[in-house]
């Protein structure tokens, strides 16, 4: 199933201009290099980040009511829709670490940004959402936590962010989603690990010289793909990791030499065209596509004509909170509706509790980024993104 930040959604702690971002080509010249053609106080991250994340709600809240969701091939919708997250999170947080220049104050803001929000997602999934499916599948609210592998065991066994359990317990299994109470949670343990490799290439300096070993080992990957999607053979073992790490280090990619990448619209149509290729004969778009998707998705941040600072990031609780608000209304009478109105209800709902996540939760905790004056050189200002 495909993954939102997410960060998944997850950063703007962004960004001042890529190196030599005025240097190649001026702003205003007809096909600006991306590094000319990105603002860091104006574009369209925010509204991509909502988008993808808007994607795999509708995405998954069909798997949810009818057992699919739409795609082409090997490829699902969603997953494009979370390569996306990965690619926007690759540039951004590139930038951050760039910016920052402090291990300990990278690791708080990433720290801040994902986990308290995650963790309240735990724990109200175990004892709220979990107890509610539960009993409109025509169970009890108590078996949720005298059964084994309950709600307990949920939260201890995921609180470390991999997702080692699915499901809950307890609950019947006529409820939505075959047993999984959250979806979407899985990819918030792949995107902790991109920040990790960031966090390496960094503390070895890479980051700043030397970035050639980043582009040699991205191209590495990207053969490694384009191996196993043509040949059958498994070149670089866990499928998740390479995938995830492979769109992660284009946006990452996209930063370090966002002054070398051009923007013409001959060249956006051919990585558009590469996109469509690898889905439609391939079982991994990303064996052909990776690297114009990545382009597509960055030139798009970069120059959409709307590209308003959200002040409120719900992207993030859009994303981790969509799969459980849709197991809860689809076992309501909302289950017989049409998908439409399917839809707009989970919409509804999960702004309402994506809006409460951020006011609650997120942008408290991102208040806490100054903490780490302690063990960095300067304060940083609050933004949804980072």
């Amino acid at each position: 199933m495909g993954r939102v930040t997410a960060s998944a959604p997850p950063a703007r702690d962004a960004a001042r201009a890529p190196r030599g971002a005025r240097a190649a080509s001026p702003r205003g010249t007809r096909h600006p290099s991306l590094a000319a053609a990105y603002d860091p106080r104006h574009n369209a991250f925010d509204v991509l980040r909502l988008v993808f994340a808007g994607v795999v709600l509708v995405t998954h809240t069909t798997e949810l009511s009818f057992g699919w969701q739409p795609g082409v091939r090997g490829t699902d919708v969603s997953d494009l829709a979370v390569d996306g997250f990965f690619v926007l999170s690759g540039f951004l947080i590139t930038a951050s670490w760039l910016r920052l220049g402090s291990l300990p104050r990278f690791a708080w803001h990433r720290a801040l940004r994902i986990l308290p929000a995650f963790w309240v997602c735990l724990v109200v999934t175990a004892v709220v959402v979990a107890p509610l499916a539960s009993v409109l599948n025509g169970g009890s609210a108590t078996a949720v936590f005298t059964a084994p592998g309950g709600a307990v065991t949920y939260v201890l066994h995921n609180a470390a962010l991999f997702m080692a359990q699915f499901g809950v317990g307890g609950i019947p299994a006529s409820a939505p989603g075959d047993g999984v109470v959250n979806g979407s949670l899985w990819t918030l343990f792949y995107e902790a690990v991109c920040y990790l490799a960031v966090a390496a290439l960094g503390v070895l300096g890479l980051l700043r010289s030397r970035t050639w070993l980043v582009l040699a080992g991205v191209v590495a990957l990207q053969l490694a793909t384009t191996a196993e999607a043509t040949t059958g053979v498994d070149v670089v073992p866990g499928d998740l990791v390479q995938r995830l790490l492979l769109m992660f280090a284009l946006g990452a990619l996209g930063f370090l030499f966002a002054d070398r990448v051009p923007t013409h619209p001959a060249l956006l149509v051919a990585a558009a065209a590469s996109v469509l290729a690898g889905m439609v004969w391939l079982d991994d778009y990303r064996a052909v596509g990776a690297v114009g998707f990545a382009l597509l998705v960055l030139v798009a941040a970069a120059r959409l004509p709307w590209r308003p600072r959200l002040r409120h990031d719900l992207s993030y609780g859009v994303y981790i909170w969509h799969w459980p608000v849709g197991v809860v209304l689809l076992s309501t009478p909302l289950a017989a509706a049409p998908v439409a109105v399917q839809l707009v209800a989970v919409a509804l709902a999960t702004t309402a509790v994506a809006a409460a996540s951020w006011f609650g939760v997120e942008a408290p905790a991102l208040r806490l980024k100054d903490a780490g004056r302690r063990v960095g050189a300067h304060r940083d200002r609050l933004t949804p993104q980072g």
